[in-house]
């Protein structure tokens, strides 16, 4: 397998502690993380410009590992950037539409992703329907996973190490359950 280099985008206020992606953060060796100045209110600009720096700097081809915000913010790259990425687990994808603070980042791309990705979306995620997700993945040219009544795919519904998404992201990745092993001893 190649090496890659995993790229976590946590979206909108951030993926605190307990939440799959920071525990992922603190296992996978090498991982980087993209810190936005503003979790709160935030610019398209500035967040894709992070993303895009992140992925820039990472020494290996990408893997994004995204959430919410972070799966659209993902989608708005520019095609040089986005052609260091290998593959994106798109989680929960949210939709700028349904609130105001977010609308900097409609409208949503439209176009196929120029690399391998997968949504992984709820029937019941408060923040995207469940038809809209499958309509980003139509559009991006994403494989399509939908998990029954799993909410936003986060802490509060019940998603802390989430082995499903840890699975999905190895199959993504060609990568073995060794090669994803902890970094630390539990």
């Amino acid at each position: 397998m190649t090496k890659t280099s995993i790229i976590i985008v946590p979206g909108w206020r951030d993926s605190g502690p307990g939440h799959w992606q920071s525990l992922w953060a603190q296992r996978l060796a090498g991982a980087r993380r993209v810190v936005q100045d503003d979790w709160i209110t935030p610019s398209r600009a500035a967040w894709v410009g992070q993303l895009e720096k992140t992925v820039l700097e990472a020494p290996h081809p990408v893997v994004i590992v995204a959430h919410s915000l972070g799966c659209i913010a993902s989608t708005h790259m520019r095609p040089e950037v986005a052609a260091r990425v290998h593959g994106a687990l798109l989680v929960a994808p949210a939709d700028p539409e349904r609130r105001a603070i977010l609308s900097d980042f409609a409208p949503v791309p439209c176009t196929a992703l120029p690399y391998r990705s997968m949504i992984v979306a709820s029937s019941n995620d408060p923040y995207c329907p469940i038809r809209l997700a499958g309509a980003y993945a139509r559009a991006w040219g994403s494989e399509f996973v939908r998990l029954q009544n799993a909410g936003h795919i986060n802490i509060e519904s019940g998603h802390g190490e989430w082995p499903l998404g840890w699975a999905l992201l190895q199959s993504l990745t060609g990568a073995s359950e060794t090669q994803f092993a902890p970094t630390v001893s539990a």
